[in-house]
Parts: structure tokens; sequence; C-alpha cells
């Protein structure tokens, strides 16, 4: 159908309850994606879907989910409960995201629809409580579904009727293919399956002839990425590495870049590196660490979401870089071991109003860059995105416009209109933070933050379940100081910023400079015998004795 009113939400058939909370949810009009998935779901047919990042795969699939248990329940035979849906995802926090898509839409059938979320490895005995009860969804990674399946507190054989399997791609770039081929050995040989992904590949493809039925394929023609209306999409030539340093230091602190910002390396190590950096310069920043607990990570992008920071800093789903198999999974270079290979960002996590992604490192595939740069721009805001390049990285970065490009003849990554010897007078000052940034800094600032952080995940999980008001209070991006820090980086003089500039620079807050009157005042009073003083908690202020 032509006419895009035809497939609303409200055409499709759809349960008066799902329709009232995606009301609710403020969708209007289903996107691509969901207008041609959704129906073709609802009729029995195995799907492989290619969308891009942000185009609402998650809600795809999770609306005919919930349609198919609802009219199965209201209308089949009354059966024994169980679990009849398994959604597979890469990581912990998409585990996370998508129980609370699905949760959201199924906000006026909770009482028939329920849905569990196995994929942290600490709650085991918990998650087997939880799927005795014999939930109607289960959303987990494929490690901790087939752990649950070999220990038989999860059986799926005689009951699974819907099998999602979410970022398929990027669920082979985290080794776990093994365990899928397992998992799907625990199965019954009839189901629907439905195949999400970013991107085709050959993983993808094998994945397909092992789970889908005479599938529906749909590969949407839209851009794998906004177009250049919404998103704008600059590179930057940096002749060295401290040329990088020294642009990201003034994009930040000369307020060139406005909003939230994500900045993108290619290791942890980078990550701090990078962090305290900054730190220098009093620009606080998060780091979005795999080795700290989910709690943390979820609660940074919460807060990230809520307006705490401004600044993140993170690594892509091929966080270190070649992707990884099998029993390598989670290992990286070295200095990276301790990640936790169920923990990515580059992909499907939802930042909100994200209004800049910073390549500060240039991301090791294309596909990689679509990713990144599918964190801003979304649902119709705009976004930009600034790619750093080292003479030495161009002939990748032409790779990836290639593919960028497709049929379009014109380039996708415009030149960003900055002159460097403007900000030549800065130079000094990022050399200075740059010796200060030491390996042994680095090894001391990660080592504190997992300190920090295992603090308060585990000792304080109670009272903050109490008092969650207080978990608002905890801060992710505080100093860290390992590096020798120098005050006076964090203030930037007058003479220093470009005369174009000057309007944009926020001004550094002096003390004022007390009269001399003042000054004789205050040493007056500082040297009165009959001062206040505290004593075994109480303040007493002496009287004068009678002269």
């Amino acid at each position: 159908m032509e006419n895009s009113e035809a497939l609303g939400f409200e055409h499709m058939g759809l349960d008066p309850r799902l329709l009232q909370a995606v009301t609710d949810m403020g969708w209007s009009r289903p996107t691509l994606i969901q207008e041609k998935a959704i129906p073709l779901a609802l009729e029995g047919k195995d799907l492989l879907a290619r969308a891009r990042t942000g185009s609402g795969k998650t809600a795809a699939y999770a609306i005919p989910m919930l349609q198919l248990l609802l009219h199965r329940k209201a209308t089949g035979p009354v059966v024994e409960q169980a679990v009849r849906s398994l959604v597979l995802v890469p990581t912990k926090e998409l585990a996370r995201q998508a129980q609370s898509m699905i949760q959201q839409l199924a906000t006026y059938c909770a009482r028939d629809v329920r849905v569990a979320n196995v994929s942290a490895a600490e709650d085991s005995a918990s998650q087997r409580a939880v799927l005795m009860e014999k939930p109607d969804v289960v959303v987990g990674t494929p490690s901790r579904i087939l752990s649950h399946l070999q220990q038989d507190s999860l059986k799926l054989r005689d009951s699974l009727e819907l099998l999602v399997v979410d970022e398929t791609d990027l669920l082979f770039s985290f080794g776990f293919e093994e365990e899928l081929k397992s998992l799907l050995c625990h199965l019954p040989r009839i189901y629907q399956a439905f195949l999400m992904s970013a991107t085709f590949n050959e993983d993808v493809q094998a994945l397909k002839e092992l789970v889908l039925h005479n599938p529906v394929t749909l590969k949407l023609q839209e851009s794998q990425l906004p177009g250049p209306d919404q998103l704008q999409q600059f590179q930057v030539v940096c002749e060295t590495e401290e040329d990088k340093f020294l642009l990201l230091y003034a994009l930040l602190k000369l307020s060139l870049i406005r909003g939230k910002s994500l900045l993108f390396v290619n290791t942890l190590e980078r990550s701090y590196r990078l962090r305290l950096f900054l730190e220098q310069f009093s620009i606080p920043t998060c780091v979005l660490n795999g080795e700290l607990p989910l709690r943390s990570r979820c609660h940074i992008i919460s807060q990230f979401n809520q307006g705490f920071y401004d600044c993140v800093i993170a690594t892509d789903a091929e966080v270190l870089g070649a992707p990884v198999k099998g029993k390598r999974r989670g290992r990286g270079p070295k200095g990276d071991k301790a990640s936790d290979p169920e923990a990515g960002v580059a992909r499907g996590i939802d930042f909100h109003h994200v209004s800049a992604v910073l390549n500060f490192d240039l991301p090791p595939t294309p596909e990689a860059y679509i990713h990144r740069a599918g964190r801003t721009a979304r649902a119709n805001n705009p976004g930009i995105v600034l790619t750093f390049v080292l003479p030495t990285e161009q002939s990748h970065l032409g790779k990836i416009e290639e593919l960028l490009s497709g049929e379009n003849s014109g380039p996708i990554l415009l030149p960003y209109q900055f002159r460097m010897e403007e900000i030549e007078g800065f130079r000094y000052r990022c050399r200075d933070a740059m010796r200060s940034v030491t390996k042994q800094a680095i090894r001391e600032a990660r080592l504190k933050e997992i300190k920090e952080e295992l603090l308060h995940s585990e000792k304080l999980k109670t009272y903050f379940e109490d008092n969650p008001r207080d978990l608002q209070l905890l801060r992710h991006d505080l100093p860290l100081h390992p590096a020798v820090v120098k005050p006076h980086l964090g203030h930037v003089p007058d003479y220093l910023v470009p005369p174009a500039l000057r309007g944009l620079v926020r001004p550094h807050k002096k003390r004022k400079k007390l009269s001399s009157s003042c000054r004789k005042a205050r040493r007056a009073k500082s040297q009165n015998p009959l001062r206040s003083f505290k004593h075994k908690g109480k303040k007493f202020r002496p009287t004068a004795k009678p002269s």
C-alpha cells in the first residue's frame, strides 16, 4: 500500500491494550521497519530484517510477539503456563533495554504477559526462582540462556513458539557462535523466528540457514544513516597524535561542541588516557568501562540520559580490534583483558539526545563507523559526527566513505573547517597535560574507579533500594587525580583565545579582591579573643570581662 495512512498501528489488527501503550509512548505512526515487519510477523512468517540503528527494530519484533501471546491466551485452549518467546541479545545492557521496551508495550496487559531478564550472571539464584514461575518471555545473552538450559532451570523444547535474535551480527563479533549452535539443540523443531540486524554478513547468512524456515527477507530501501539534513558528518585531518588531543581540548574547552557528546576510542586504555587528559583542564567526563559492575554501567547511561553528564567516553562493539571467537571472547590487546565480553555500547544502547559523536580514534571497520554514528540524530533529532584522522589512516577512511556513499558520487564526510594555527597558543598546555598522563597514572585510575564502583554497586545496593533518591547523588565524573593536576590549566586566559571565539568561552570566575578596610576588619576579627568556639558539640560566645 502506498498510502502511509493505510498501515498505521490502528490498521494492523492489534490488541486495544497494545494500541493504548503505543499511544502512551507517543508513537503516532510506525517506522518503515515496523510498517513492513509487523504484518508479516502476525501472518506467522519467519523474518530476516536489516534496518539501520535507531530505526525501531526492537518494537518491530516486540509488538507482534506480544500480540501473538495475547491472541493465543484469549482464543486458544487453556494450557499450562510456559515460556513461549525467547529474545537473544549480545549484551547485558541490551537485554535490560529490550526487557524495558517489552514491559512498556505490555503496560496494560502486565497480568497476562510476564517478562524475565536472565542476562546478569551474578543473579543466578534469583533467576532460577523467576524461571520456575515460567514467564511468557525470557530475554538474555546466549551464554546465560544456555547455562539455564543445561541446568534444567529453563526448558524450551516443548513450549517455545517464537525466537528473536536481535543484533545478530554483533552476536558473532562477541564470539557467541558456539553458544548459539549449542542453544539451538535445546529448541523444538518448529517455531517462528526473527533475525534482526543492522548489517548482513556471512555469519548472519549462516545463522539464517540454521534458524529460519522459508523466511521473508526485508532489506529496506533506506540509507544506513540519516540524510545530511539531519546528520552532518565531518572529518578533520590531524598531522600528529598531539594535534588530536589539542583539537579535542579546544572543541570542548571553547564550547565549540554544544550539548551532550559521545567520544569513541578503540581501547579501554585510551579511554582513561583521554579522561585524565581532559581532567587536567577541569573538563569532567565518564568512562563507560566493561570492567565496572553492570549496575554502575547502567547507572552511568541513565544519568547521562537525564543530563547529569555532558560527555561519555566509550569503546564500541568490536571493542578492541578484530572480532573474537569462541573461548577467546572478551580478550583484546594488552591491558584490556578484563573487559566484560557482554558489555558493548556502540550499537543498540539508547543514549538520549546526543548532539555529537566524536570519533577520536578512527573506527576499525566501516560497520563500526555506522554503529557509532547511529548514536546521534535519532528520532528526527539533528546530530553531528566528527572523525579525527591521521595522514596514515586516510586510505582506511576512504573505504568507510565508499561504503557510506553507495551509488552517490558526492563526498559523505565533509572537511571540518578549522584553523589549527588559531589554537597554537594552547599547544604548550596540551603538552603539559599529556606529560602528566603516564601509564602508571592510567593503571592507578582504572584500579581506583573499579574499587569505588564496586563499593557503590555492592555495599550500597540495599541502601539505595530503600533510598532511591540518594542514588542520584552518586557521580561517575568526579576527578580521579592519579596524575599531577595543575590548577591553572582549568582556566583559559583571554589572550590565548582566538578573537573570533572569545564570545564563546565561559568567563572564569575570579575571587573578588578585598579592599584594605575589609582586610583590616578580617584581621581584627581573627585576632579577637572573644570569637565563638565549640565545646562538646555546643557553640559558645564568651562575654568580655568588665574593665
